[in-house]
């Protein structure tokens, strides 16, 4: 697993390094196809997802860097919300921010930085691998961005993606 998240950032600091040539996509698409497609994959609890901010911003990277780190985030709260998950998108001269909130148990304060270490898992009992919030964070900085986390106003998790901006 440790040598396939490795090969995976190894591309993505590829594609980040290479973003003069260029490299960009929609983010829309991939906000929106994961709109369409999460709340069929966590149907067990009527996901509504709903998404705001501003259209047609650009993503100065790599469309699958883009679709793991926004595909993670939303996953992640899809999967823990009760019902509901908001996604906003804003930007400002050089640097676009998605921001993803839910209203499920969100993670203490204390235990982020454990959060977004690889292979960290605060929930044992629930499926999953502990790399995906240490793969986006990972992936972000490649970009030059960040992933920040923090308590939700909904009462779950609120996870700041900021990325850098194409034209």
């Amino acid at each position: 697993m440790s040598a396939q998240v490795d090969h995976h950032l190894r591309r993505a600091r590829a594609a980040a390094r290479g973003q003069a040539i260029g490299l960009s996509c929609d983010v829309d698409d991939v906000i929106s196809a994961l709109a369409r497609t999460l709340p069929r994959i966590h149907r067990d609890k009527d996901v509504i997802i709903d998404v705001d901010g501003e259209a047609g911003l650009r993503f100065r990277g790599d469309k699958r860097d883009l679709e793991d780190m926004v595909g993670n985030l939303m996953d992640n709260s899809a999967k823990w919300t009760r019902s509901d998950v908001e996604v906003l998108r804003i930007s400002d001269d050089t640097n676009l921010k998605i921001t993803i909130e839910d209203n499920g148990p969100g993670i203490p304060d204390a235990e982020v930085e454990t959060a977004l270490k690889r292979g960290a898992r605060l929930d044992e009992a629930t499926p999953g691998s502990g790399l995906g919030l240490s793969i986006v964070h990972d992936l972000a900085e490649a970009y030059g961005g960040s992933l920040e986390l923090s308590r939700s106003a909904l009462g779950g998790l609120k996870a700041v993606l900021s990325l850098p901006r194409a034209f």
